[in-house]
């Protein structure tokens, strides 16, 4: 199965998020989730670094004022 999770085990983790939660808050909690999930997967496809260095333009115009 999942991970070595059976469909027991999976019901009884369903119906302790809902007693928890409750059924009304599970679209907003799996809504939260996939958000984190998206951000978590954008977040580790961007560059490590971010360029900080001031384009072309911007220093010439510097240099000449």
């Amino acid at each position: 199965m999942l991970g070595g999770l059976g469909i027991w085990e999976l019901v009884l983790i369903l119906l302790i998020v809902v007693l928890i939660f409750g059924a009304n808050k599970l679209p907003e909690v799996g809504a939260g989730i996939g958000k984190a999930i998206k951000n978590f997967k954008s977040a580790t496809s961007q560059p490590d670094e971010i360029d900080v260095t001031p384009e072309k333009e911007k220093v010439e115009d510097k240099k000449d004022a």
